[in-house]
């Protein structure tokens, strides 16, 4: 399946199959009550989700929108699940993928824990010029995304991103 910019893969509280991302890049929501968005998430190529899903299924914890043509594979949870318990050693590929995961999450807790509004935001652009080489992250996110995700306030990411920090 294909989705541009904008379209949404799946959507917070449904339920559904789950999803290999071959090329592209998703944005993960959470819709809160009064309506307002919060980014948490980025899913990149490789990534098989919902990551919360890999043994047993639960309803979607965000919404996903594409942030860039994207192609993905369908994987139906009846199928998935059936092929977990016709060959367990599938189940070292799970833990396999998780653990990349956690590898992923650690890399942006250093993001997150970098002293510097400067040093934030330069290591998460340069991580996501791994997955996106050349897309600069201004045309994908918007600044109030981009403070969201590294933990600033959108007037910084503003100033950092007009070279005035």
């Amino acid at each position: 399946m294909i989705f541009h910019k904008g379209e949404v893969l799946f959507r917070q509280g449904e339920s559904g199959p789950l999803f290999k991302i071959l090329s592209g890049l998703f944005k993960v929501v959470r819709i809160q009550p009064d309506g307002n968005q919060f980014v948490f998430n980025l899913l990149v190529p490789g990534e098989i989700i919902p990551h919360h899903s890999l043994i047993t299924p639960m309803e979607y914890h965000g919404t996903a929108i594409a942030l860039i043509d994207s192609e993905v594979e369908v994987l139906p949870s009846a199928d998935w699940y059936r092929g977990l318990q016709e060959h367990p050693e599938r189940y070292r590929e799970i833990s396999v993928l998780l653990q990349e995961k956690l590898r992923m999450m650690q890399k942006r807790i250093d993001q997150l824990t970098a002293v510097s509004p400067a040093d934030k935001f330069s290591l998460f652009q340069d991580w996501l010029q791994t997955f996106i080489p050349g897309i600069q992250i201004a045309e994908i996110l918007t600044q109030e995304e981009i403070g969201q995700f590294v933990g600033l306030r959108r007037e910084t990411i503003n100033r950092l991103l007009r070279g005035k920090m």
